[in-house]
C-alpha cells in the first residue's frame, strides 16, 4: 500500500498521510510526490502464502497458551471481497491487538495496565472459497497513546491482508459499534467521509454469537472500488 503525498483528503474516504491532529504523521508523511519505480520480480511474485503456512489454531487467539485469557471472548468473522463483490479466496488475513486491559505485549507499551500471560494478541487465517475468515479472540480494551491531552484509542483490532505479494498489502483497523471515543480519536477521524468511517466499524451479529460462550461480530473487507475499506493512517505504528 503506497503512501500518498501530503495534500487534501484522498477520494473514497482514504485518509491523507499528513493529518495534523494525528501528530506523528507530520514526521512520517512524504513532503514530495512519490517517485514510482518499476517493481522487481520479487516484489510482484513473493511471498506467496498457502495452507501450509497457517495452522488451524492460529485463528483462535484464546488457545495459544496453557490457560484461558482474561476478558470478554468474541468471534469476529466476515468476507474479503473485491470491488465487484466477488470473494477473494485463500487470502492471508493477520490480526494483532491489545489485551482486555488495553495493553500490547510489546516492549514499547509500558502504560500501567496488566499483561495477560495467556494472551499474546496475534493471529492469522486463510479465507475460504467464499472469501470468509473467522477469528476467536478477546475484546481489546481502550488505551492511552499520548497524542494529545487525555488521548485514548477506541477499542480496535488491526488487520493485515497480504494479497499475493507485499506490494499489495493492506493494513487497516476494525472498530466496535457505539464506541464513545470515535469523535475524539484522530486516527478514526482521519477518515473524513462518514460512510467510509462506518466501513471500519463491525456490526454485532446475533447469528454469529454462540450461546453462553461468545458475542459475535461481522466485518467485511472490500479491497478496491467505491466501497473499499479505508487503510490505516500509518501502517507501521502499533496504535
Amino acid at each position: 500500500m503506497a503512501a500518498a503525498a501530503a495534500g487534501p483528503p484522498l477520494p473514497g474516504g482514504h485518509p491523507d498521510r499528513a493529518y495534523s491532529p494525528y501528530r506523528s504523521t507530520a514526521l512520517r508523511a512524504p513532503q514530495q510526490p512519490l517517485v514510482v519505480s518499476p517493481p522487481s520480480l520479487t516484489e510482484l511474485a513473493a511471498p506467496v502464502f498457502g495452507p501450509r503456512d497457517v495452522a488451524p489454531l492460529d485463528a483462535d487467539l484464546t488457545r495459544h497458551h496453557a490457560g484461558e485469557p482474561l476478558g470478554e471472548r468474541i468471534i469476529v468473522t466476515g468476507r474479503v471481497l473485491d470491488g465487484d463483490g466477488r470473494p477473494v479466496r485463500n487470502q492471508l488475513v493477520e490480526i494483532w491487538q491489545a489485551n482486555a486491559s488495553g495493553r500490547y505485549r510489546h516492549d514499547g507499551d509500558q502504560h500501567p495496565a496488566p499483561l495477560d500471560p495467556n494472551f499474546t494478541g496475534g493471529g492469522r487465517a486463510l479465507t475460504d472459497d467464499d472469501g470468509r475468515y473467522r477469528f476467536v479472540t478477546i475484546r481489546p480494551g481502550a488505551y492511552p497513546w499520548r497524542n494529545h491531552h487525555n488521548a485514548w484509542r477506541p477499542a480496535h483490532i488491526h488487520f493485515s491482508l497480504f494479497g499475493t505479494a507485499f506490494t499489495q498489502r493492506l493494513v487497516t483497523q476494525m472498530y466496535f459499534p457505539g464506541d464513545p471515543l470515535f469523535g475524539l480519536d484522530p486516527i478514526f477521524q482521519s477518515v473524513t467521509d462518514e460512510k467510509a468511517q462506518q466501513r471500519l466499524v463491525a456490526a454485532y451479529d446475533h447469528d454469529v454469537t454462540r450461546s453462553e460462550w461468545a458475542l459475535g461480530y461481522s466485518w467485511d473487507i472490500v479491497l478496491d472500488g467505491a466501497h473499499a475499506t479505508p487503510p490505516d493512517t500509518d501502517d507501521g505504528d502499533r496504535d
